[in-house]
């Protein structure tokens, strides 16, 4: 045996030897002091305008009107759209405990640069490091308080701040949001990728912009063509949890943040799913 394996106190923090026994450091960040998060929801996306936001927002709603406490993490630094989903407008401000989330109409806490901008329409342009370390700080230095869910949205693609998010955030579970085009089997197939080597799982895939119903024959329209996601889904052994159709009011209710109360949420399916899930 050797010296230093005699001498081995097992807090690997403050030893430079390198044995089989050796245990990888951590990388995730600690919450605020005054948070307790229960389960860490990301919603990624290969690629943008898949409609990802909306989604997030939806099941937010969604799982807010079921009696969870919400917050949403607006993780698209430099195309944040959750504020103004929830019809937030207002400033986020900071006390010695941290910064302080807004809330929505019914209650979801949300956080965004876009709350911390002197204007809704300034444009952020950072660099990919000092956006992932944006998102890092709204984990780490916000008041999130008591919440049984964070929904995480995602910036499309693998990038820093989807990497910074595995890594340093406790992600419980991926929701992948993708549309109907071929090009999606390789997009999704990336993300799915990624999530696997971060050691995350994915909770299964959301196609967004399945279908459309004409009012006048009431009928489905593949505007995108022909679905492939069931025959992706099958290939990673993933579920698919909604098809979800082309809807005109979801769209209006985005832009006029009114998200909260739309009649018709097409995620409520996967929000029961979610909540026959028990907390940690």
């Amino acid at each position: 045996m050797s010296e230093s394996m005699e001498n081995c106190t097992h807090d690997c923090s403050s030893c430079q030897a390198s044995c089989a026994s050796r245990s990888p450091e951590s990388l995730l960040a600690p919450t605020n002091e005054h948070s307790r998060i229960g389960r860490v929801i990301a919603v990624m996306s290969g690629k943008g305008g898949v409609g990802k936001s909306s989604v997030t927002a939806a099941l937010a709603s969604a799982m807010q009107k079921r009696g969870f406490r919400v917050g949403v993490l607006d993780g698209d630094i430099t195309g944040p759209s959750i504020p103004q989903a929830f019809g937030i407008h207002t400033r986020a401000e900071g006390t010695e405990r941290g910064l302080i989330p807004e809330y929505s109409e019914e209650g979801v806490a949300v956080m965004s640069l876009n709350l911390l901008l002197n204007h809704e329409t300034d444009p952020v342009i950072w660099r990919g490091s000092i956006l992932a370390s944006a998102v890092k700080q709204f984990w780490t230095d916000v008041v999130w308080g008591d919440l049984d869910y964070m929904f995480v949205d995602m910036p499309p693609g693998t990038g820093d701040v989807p990497l910074t998010v595995l890594q340093s955030l406790p992600v419980d579970g991926i929701l992948v949001v993708t549309s109907p085009q071929d090009l999606v089997t390789m997009i999704v197939a990336k993300a799915i990728k990624m999530a696997s080597l971060m050691e995350r799982p994915v909770l299964g895939l959301i196609e967004n912009y399945s279908y459309f119903v004409c009012d006048a024959c009431d009928k489905k329209h593949y505007i995108f063509g022909e679905s492939h996601v069931d025959e992706i889904a099958a290939a990673h052994g993933l579920p698919v949890l909604a098809h979800i159709p082309m809807d005109p009011r979801v769209a209006a209710a985005m832009d006029a943040g009114t998200v909260e109360s739309m009649e018709t949420n097409h995620l409520d399916p996967v929000a029961d799913l979610l909540a026959q899930v028990p907390n940690p």
